[in-house]
């Protein structure tokens, strides 16, 4: 959560001349709302149904770039889904990085609203036992979004075979 998925997923989708697609914009547009509005008048639950159902059906396809949202891959089903159809890369980033950024996600981050420091800390290392199930994972600490993009281009080629 706020580590620059759409942002780098963009860049390498770009540089790899795949379609790019955000899992929780493409769910912001079915609804004609944002996520932390889709949380408050459809719920949580509802949310989780339709994004585990969109995973479902892209993983499906090849050759995209598709960026989940940090709550996604906590889904048992959905984790399952991407380890055994997808390249899963995970973008690592410090706790102190990550608070860092927090006044920038803070507002649209519906899980974090009333959470207290000590909350998100929490939040954010029980995740990281979560997101420790990849295929790839990307050190993002002091790094520019096109610095990570292209070393996750430059590690899918070698590791993976992905060609540009």
């Amino acid at each position: 959560m706020g580590v620059g998925k759409t942002t780098i997923g963009k860049l390498v989708a770009d540089k790899l001349n795949r379609p790019f697609i955000d899992v929780d914009e493409e769910i912001e547009k079915e609804y004609g709302m944002p996520v932390s509005q889709i949380f408050k008048q459809i719920g949580e639950k509802a949310f989780r149904e339709r994004e585990k159902q969109l995973i479902a059906e892209l993983a499906e396809q090849e050759k995209k770039v598709i960026s989940l949202g940090g709550g996604a891959f906590l889904q048992d089903e959905i984790r399952e889904i991407c380890l055994s159809s997808c390249i899963v890369i995970h973008l690592d980033l410090s706790l102190e990085s990550w608070k860092d950024r927090l006044s920038l996600i803070l507002e649209s981050r519906p899980v974090l609203h009333g959470k207290s420091i000590s909350e998100m800390e929490e939040l954010f290392y029980n995740r990281q036992e979560i997101y420790a199930q990849h295929h790839l994972k990307i050190n993002t600490d002091n790094l520019k979004a096109d610095q990570i993009a292209e070393k996750m281009i430059s590690t899918l080629s070698m590791e993976f075979g992905v060609k540009q």
